[in-house]
């Protein structure tokens, strides 16, 4: 059985999850890591538990969700696994961070390519298997990632509680977004969880009312 730990991370926040099951075995998925007692707090949770992280995975490489990979990379031994749509976002973090107004001098690695993630795809630890859909529209390469059988799906900023990622980015389309949404996450299960890149989770269920 998955079990999910969220913590809030950054000044903006971003949700970032520790999920692992009965093997011990345990992904990151968003580390918004940005302030050092926050890179703590994430070590100290997975050490205390026991866990052994397996994998890195992103959402989408908007800054606020990609501050803590290289902690993540170089602590456990990893390489983020994402969307490779995003690239622009870690090419050109610093600009984009300046135009609101935040200096960062800190440093992301690229995805690499044999851990592009695209619709279809799955990913695993111990007993566990993540089923990936590709979401566009918050940004070209967002993504979410589905526990079929479990119920529920880690959604980054596609959708939020009675609320989905903005679509007035450059790259953002909202006609692209709201399809996606329709036909990839309200067919799920009524009773699936929503784990949503920002606030408090959700269900299928209660977000069918605002679509």
């Amino acid at each position: 059985m998955m079990q999910v730990k969220c913590f809030e991370f950054n000044f903006l926040p971003v949700n970032t999850y520790v999920i692992w099951d009965e093997t011990k075995e345990a992904a990151v998925i968003d580390p918004g890591c940005f302030y050092p007692g926050e890179t703590e707090q994430l070590a100290a949770f997975i050490r205390d538990n026991g866990l052994t992280v397996k994998l890195l995975l992103n959402t989408h490489l908007h800054f606020d969700h990609v501050f803590g990979n290289l902690f993540v990379e170089e602590t456990y031994g990893l390489k983020a696994r994402a969307n490779d749509l995003d690239m622009a976002w870690i090419r050109t973090m610093g600009a984009r961070m300046a135009v609101f107004g935040i200096n960062y001098e800190g440093h992301v690695n690229p995805i690499e390519p044999q851990n592009v993630l695209n619709e279809g795809d799955t990913v695993s630890f111990g007993n566990t298997t993540l089923h990936v859909l590709h979401i566009p529209g918050h940004s070209p390469g967002s993504i979410v990632f589905w526990n079929r059988e479990q119920k529920c799906v880690f959604t980054g900023d596609v959708i939020f509680q009675g609320s989905y990622g903005r679509t007035d980015f450059p790259d953002g389309n909202h006609e692209a977004l709201m399809t996606g949404i329709r036909t990839k996450l309200l067919t799920m299960p009524d009773e699936t969880i929503v784990y949503p890149g920002h606030g408090p989770a959700t269900s299928i269920r209660h977000e069918k009312a605002y679509y």
